[in-house]
């Protein structure tokens, strides 16, 4: 069985944001504008990714 994953995407810019959210950024593996990860689709990631949706993009679920 393959695992879930999610590919997210920068959609906005970290300039001028709090550093939380620079930090959660980084955890995710995005650094500039429209970059794109793929992700493990875990509780955590989701997290990370619910806590800045105006600066990233779930673009694709696959598995």
């Amino acid at each position: 069985m393959s695992k879930k994953t999610i590919v997210v995407k920068q959609v906005a810019s970290a300039n001028r944001r709090p550093a939380v959210q620079t930090a959660t950024l980084k955890g995710l593996g995005l650094n500039k504008l429209h970059r794109t990860r793929e992700l493990e689709d875990t509780p955590s990631v989701r997290g990370m990714v619910n806590a800045i949706p105006h600066l990233v993009k779930i673009i694709e679920e696959r598995g």
